[in-house]
């Protein structure tokens, strides 16, 4: 399957949980004036994204391999164990937004627009799993990025940009040399079903963690994902 293209991508600001995030209270000043902010970004944001459908050709205790491509995880490897594809994707709150952002000077108001630029992203990408599920009959999924997790590092960008082909020129989003994405305000991984509600977080101890989505659960990776074949050495001098 070749990738697809939605441009533009819906998407819908909260505006009660970006105002909480921001510890605004409604009706105040401050409230106000990113209410303004809200309205000026909408009247330029351009959000979009591409993913593709990729078939799983073979698997090993470490990888996968989709699409004459190989993916390096332990952790990807076992959560696709019994599936036959994935959805690789990227989604972006697109040039123009990230354009209205960096011309703010006042520092507050740099802050608010990076707000508000991320819920735009943080927006487009529910309304691309949303596509997914209408569209390919999928029920419950969860969502691996590279660089979430060790077992998954950044590297993997290449690998995971190479099998979406053209992004600068689909969607406006480039991979930098350093691995990072342009428009920093994007978002990369893959898509997969999953019956038991599987996110990142549950494999990741930092405590601080602004993105925590679900408890860190210590005891998930040697329940579910230590490789059989290596010796674990803990405890031992």
């Amino acid at each position: 399957m070749e990738s697809v293209v939605l441009d533009p991508l819906e998407y819908r600001i909260d505006r009660p949980s970006l105002l909480a995030r921001l510890r605004l209270k409604e009706g105040s000043g401050h409230a106000t004036k990113v209410e303004g902010l809200i309205r000026e970004a909408e009247a330029v944001a351009h959000p979009r994204a591409i993913y593709r459908m990729a078939f799983i050709e073979s698997r090993g205790d470490q990888h996968v391999v989709a699409e004459e491509l190989r993916f390096e995880s332990r952790v990807l490897k076992v959560n696709l164990d019994n599936l036959h594809r994935f959805f690789a994707f990227v989604v972006t709150s697109g040039r123009e937004l990230d354009a209205w952002a960096n011309v703010k000077t006042d520092l507050l108001e740099q802050f608010w627009a990076d707000a508000i630029n991320q819920a735009v992203v943080i927006s487009a990408r529910s309304f691309l799993d949303w596509h997914l599920q209408e569209r390919y009959g999928l029920a419950k999924t969860a969502r691996m990025s590279p660089g979430s997790l060790p077992d998954w590092p950044l590297e993997e960008q290449r690998v995971l940009f190479e099998l979406l082909g053209d992004t600068r020129k689909t969607i406006g989003v480039e991979l930098t040399e350093s691995l990072l994405m342009v428009p920093i305000k994007s978002l990369s991984g893959i898509v997969f079903t999953n019956e038991e509600g599987f996110a990142s977080c549950q494999l990741c101890p930092r405590e601080d963690c602004p993105g925590r989505r679900v408890p860190y659960d210590p005891g998930l990776y040697e329940r579910k994902y230590r490789d059989p074949s290596q010796t674990s050495h803990l405890g031992q001098s």
